[in-house]
């Protein structure tokens, strides 16, 4: 692991002698809460590469990458040290937002491309954007969009009494003002009935889950991910919170990590979504892919590894447009008009970006658990999916009042 935290190139293969190399500097936890997102973030950069190297247009591209620890401070230095000593063209990566947000700062005071592969705020792409941040996967403020409709879809009582937990920071508060929009945008009847923030990485949520017990809602609304969820679903299966309530996680719940990790203990009938789901799309492109990454890594990927196979293949296709690295605008032109047809893309579907945002716009799917030995250490999958395309352009919402 200490091998981890040092520094790991990878390269494609050669294309012409008098090319200089496109250089990439990516920074994934690898190690402590939401290393797997890192380690899985490796395996499918490494696949980038290999199917960039076999394209028709191959061209030659380094990417480093450096353990974040999902520290905020240590990550600013390590994006500092790619730019100003490795001489990077491009950042990328990230899981958490809050350390995204410091290093897109930094991005935008150092004229550097930087692509956003897995982190959700979209803080990032609304009030913080700047001309050299991109985001390749679906944002937060998209699961919701999507969230509200399934609700709208599927919850026939009126009016619907909501409680929302989610983590104490930025992504957290974002995922709730986006649903409160979308519910209303939707014409929802419902009231929300209580909101919780438990700090981030936190160990124990039993007070909140009997809190939430007490409150007796007819919807849970939570916005955790990674380890953070498993955990919570794990003590809410324990004290009873899914025999009166129903739990939805639009973003992240879907998240192979988390079906994998709760193995046998994830409960039937939660709802969940998640950027890429290993049964869908049940396309050729996503079969080899999640087949791919299983035979290099003798596991089946989380969400985060299609999201640093995005990134990858997001900064090769612009700079094949841009003919280069040298021409900042051409690049920006390239990205903001970028379309790729990527694994989590349902057929007759291309991710495509939307330019004044910077934000990708890709299909939601949201379903229900339900169990399935396909996916082995998982024992549930999602079913009984409903699929919600984006909307044309991403959307802008008003800033709405806190509720007393």
């Amino acid at each position: 692991m200490r091998a981890l935290a040092a520094i790991l190139w990878v390269f494609t293969s050669l294309t012409t002698a008098a090319a200089d190399p496109v250089k990439v500097g990516c920074l994934y936890p690898l190690s402590g809460s939401g290393g797997l997102y890192g380690r899985d973030s490796l395996v499918a950069i490494d696949m980038a590469l290999e199917d960039i190297r076999q394209s028709n247009t191959p061209i030659e591209i380094e990417v480093a990458v450096r353990d974040s620890r999902s520290k905020t401070l240590r990550s600013l230095q390590i994006a500092r040290n790619f730019v100003e000593t490795d001489g990077v063209d491009f950042l990328c990566g990230m899981v958490s937002s809050t350390v995204a947000l410091t290093v897109s700062d930094y991005a935008r005071k150092s004229a550097t491309f930087l692509i956003g592969t897995d982190h959700a705020s979209p803080t990032l792409v609304s009030s913080q954007l700047h001309p050299y941040y991109f985001r390749v996967t679906n944002g937060s403020r998209l699961s919701m969009r999507a969230g509200a409709m399934y609700i709208a879809e599927t919850q026939p009582k009126t009016p619907l009494r909501i409680s929302f937990v989610g983590p104490d920071y930025d992504y957290g508060y974002q995922v709730f003002e986006d649903l409160r929009h979308f519910l209303e945008a939707e014409g929802v009847a419902h009231e929300i009935s209580s909101v919780y923030w438990p700090a981030l990485f936190a160990s124990d949520y039993s007070l909140y889950i009997q809190q939430l017990i007490e409150d007796a809602p007819d919807i849970v609304v939570n916005a955790h991910w990674g380890l953070d969820l498993v955990t919570f679903v794990r003590q809410a299966d324990q004290l009873g919170l899914f025999e009166t309530v129903q739990f939805m996680n639009f973003d992240t719940g879907g998240n192979y990590e988390i079906l994998a990790e709760l193995g046998a203990d994830m409960p039937e009938g939660l709802v969940l979504s998640a950027r890429h789901h290993l049964n869908w799309p049940a396309t050729a492109a996503n079969d080899a892919f999640v087949t791919e990454f299983h035979a290099r890594a003798g596991r089946y990927p989380s969400y985060a590894a299609e999201g640093a196979y995005s990134g990858i293949m997001a900064i090769a296709e612009a700079v094949r447009q841009a003919g280069g690295t040298q021409d900042k605008e051409k690049l920006k032109q390239a990205l903001e008009n970028l379309k790729l047809s990527l694994p989590e893309d349902p057929d007759g579907f291309r991710s495509t970006m939307d330019p004044k945002h910077h934000q990708m716009l890709q299909v939601q799917a949201i379903g229900r658990t339900e169990p399935s030995q396909a996916f082995p250490p998982a024992q549930m999958i999602l079913g009984d999916i409903r699929v919600y395309e984006p909307p044309l352009h991403w959307p802008d919402r008003p800033v709405i009042p806190q509720q007393n």
